[in-house]
């Protein structure tokens, strides 16, 4: 076992500030944040794994409130620290930027590089209890929002092989808005880690909803992207799979096409989901995007020169890049993109080196993606004259803005929204409801194309969709312009019925499938229409079937109105209810996590049809349905 003492512990600087300032270490006080506690917790357990040391992970939601996360790693050092003279634990636990991971003997990898991951987590809990087990005795100690509040003691004894860290932690309720933990979110960062680091056992425990998971891949990313397409008809049954190391940076590579018309590649640095991608995903496209138009050359399959697009050789694939760095540079606390310029290059020689290596061997496979990338480039090519028509179509209405839309007239996007409204009456009401000052209006025909089963060049030329790409103003995909964007708020305003939740959907799917950034980035909102009118001595309105029960409950003379659509509302009510920015309910849109996000749209508006009736049928009873 490496030297791991007391002397590895190098401190930065105190822990002043994280109870000030906690977005800044977690990036929020609200579910995120609070889940980002567990996530600081399980990346130490996973860098003991990476450095070898820890095999198995057991998380546990307590009855009582507070999470415990419990490895079998070497157990934080307990001796004592030559500088600050208390067991280095309590250094670990206390001090900002103090940690084995600015120490290049302890750990060759790590995702929480940035030595926060304990002390933050401590520093917002009421109550932390930390347990080790390290040279066949027992340590535990406990703290208070960043302070020790007993003194570090053996409490008994275990075998001398036997080591590991438990810590145990009750979140403040002077910090987070919410102390509920969420199993499923939990539950998709385990699947997610235990696939990024093959062999390792991540168990999760929720005593509050008795559910008990193991997750486990013995294949690692080859079954992550395996799981990512498990909804999705592909178009060769392995994955492409490639493992090198370069200068000390181990990188994992798992690439998979299926028929359908979606870019998904996921992006991880030491296990860390890195959702804005970075330099190792920019080197994964460079390099895929030459070695193909290399073999499209070699084979003569393009006509006059002409080279296919980043978007042409990606579409339908499924890609895991995940890199394992020394020295990662992220950009922000929560690292959501990687810098290390380096590593660019590094991605790119060893998928242009393995890929061709891959495609010389293997012809047949290499005939289907070079084939797909074929007819996306056709389709661009088609998409781009049906959007050239439809422009030529909208340069005689507003100055190249759709003339369905009713612009707002102030010229700033920080006090603009714009509502996307189904259905004439609906439109008509809300055109006159509105501000016309700040609040645009764009009606919509119906259902607008299901982007999740159309060719992108189909979905482009769809009418109803191109209105939409025209007024946001930011453009799609690649192209995307988050400058120029022309409303702070995009707002979805549907029927409170089955055929309004349907459109909202397909809405939802083209958000998340053309301009994913918007949602991320808080611009795209429901609106929540009410239900019902009450009339007693004024209006009331209500927005569900048991708030309807409360407000009316033994008064048989109320007067009740059901709403069945937008278009029956008077605009004074639409105003008043759904577009009063002082009275209205509109819910913002999160993406929580990108992969399950993909897995969900893609099972509920793509092909797999039994994925889907098994949805609906665990899920079912947490539907509200108005037939």
């Amino acid at each position: 076992m490496a030297e791991y003492g007391a002397s590895n512990i190098k401190v930065l600087e105190g822990l002043e500030g994280v109870r000030k300032r906690p977005a800044m270490y977690i990036g929020g006080t609200d579910k995120q944040g609070l889940h980002h506690l567990v996530y600081e917790l399980l990346d130490n357990s996973v860098d003991e794994a990476l450095a070898g040391y820890c095999t198995q992970i057991k998380v546990t939601i307590h009855k009582d409130g507070s999470c415990s996360v419990d490895d079998n790693g070497r157990g934080i050092p307990v001796d004592i620290h030559p500088v600050y003279k208390v067991p280095a634990v309590e250094v670990a636990l206390t001090k900002l930027h103090a940690g084995g991971k600015f120490d290049k003997n302890s750990y060759k990898v790590s995702g929480g590089l940035h030595g926060v991951g304990l002390s933050c987590v401590n520093a917002l809990s009421e109550k932390l209890i930390v347990v080790i087990k390290r040279d066949g005795q027992v340590y535990e100690q406990e703290y208070s929002r960043g302070y020790p509040t007993t003194k570090l003691k053996v409490t008994g004894k275990c075998p001398e092989k036997e080591t590991g860290t438990l810590v145990r932690f009750y979140p403040d309720p002077q910090i987070f808005s919410t102390l509920e933990f969420d199993y499923k979110i939990l539950q998709n960062r385990f699947r997610e880690v235990s696939f990024l680091n093959a062999g390792l056992k991540i168990t999760l425990h929720d005593e509050v909803r008795d559910k008990d998971e193991e997750f486990h891949a013995e294949g690692g990313v080859m079954d992550f992207v395996k799981w990512l397409n498990k909804s999705k008809e592909v178009l060769h049954t392995k994955p492409i799979y490639f493992k090198k190391e370069v200068e000390n940076v181990s990188i994992e590579i798992g690439i998979q096409y299926n028929s359908g018309y979606q870019e998904n590649i996921f992006g991880f640095v030491n296990t860390i989901n890195t959702v804005e991608g970075g330099t190792h995903v920019s080197g994964l496209k460079t390099a895929l995007t030459r070695v193909i138009n290399d073999y499209v050359k070699k084979k003569n399959l393009l006509k006059n020169g002409d080279t296919l697009m980043g978007e042409d050789v990606r579409e339908g694939l499924t890609a895991v890049v995940s890199v394992k760095i020394p020295d990662p540079q992220f950009e922000g606390q929560t690292k959501g993109k990687l810098g290390n310029s380096e590593v660019k290059g590094y991605v790119d020689s060893a998928v242009t080196l393995l890929l061709s290596e891959f495609f010389e061997e293997n012809p047949n496979v290499a005939k289907v993606i070079i084939q797909k990338s074929l007819d996306s480039a056709k389709a661009r090519l088609a998409a781009k004259k049906a959007k050239d028509l439809v422009r030529r179509k909208n340069a005689f209405s507003l100055g190249g803005l759709p003339g369905k839309l009713a612009d707002c007239s102030s010229k700033k996007s920080d006090d603009s929204e714009l509502y996307l409204v189904e259905g004439e009456s609906a439109g008509g009401s809300a055109k006159s409801a509105r501000n016309k000052e700040t609040q645009a209006i764009l009606g919509l025909k119906g259902k607008i194309l299901n982007v999740e089963k159309a060719n992108p060049s189909r979905a482009l030329s769809s009418e109803e969709i191109t209105n939409m790409i025209t007024a946001i103003g930011t453009g799609i995909g690649e192209n995307f312009d988050g400058s120029k964007l022309r409303y702070n708020k995009i707002v979805i305003m549907t029927d409170a019925d089955v055929d309004g939740e349907h459109i909202k959907t397909l809405l939802l799917t083209f958000f998340f499938r053309f301009m994913p950034k918007l949602i991320e980035d808080g611009h795209v909102f429901v609106a929540m229409p009410p239900l019902y009118r009450i009339r007693k001595k004024k209006d009331y309105y209500v927005y569900s079937d048991e708030e309807l029960k409360r407000e009316t409950k033994g008064n048989d003379t109320a007067n009740v109105t059901r709403f069945k659509g937008l278009g029956e509302m008077s605009s004074e009510q639409l105003w008043d209810t759904t577009m009063n920015p002082k009275t209205r309910k509109i819910k913002r849109i999160f993406i929580e996590d990108a992969v399950e996000a993909d897995q969900v749209f893609s099972m509920l508006m793509g092909d797999d049809v039994q994925g889907r009736k098994d949805f609906i049928a665990e899920n079912a009873h947490e539907a509200s349905l108005d037939i």
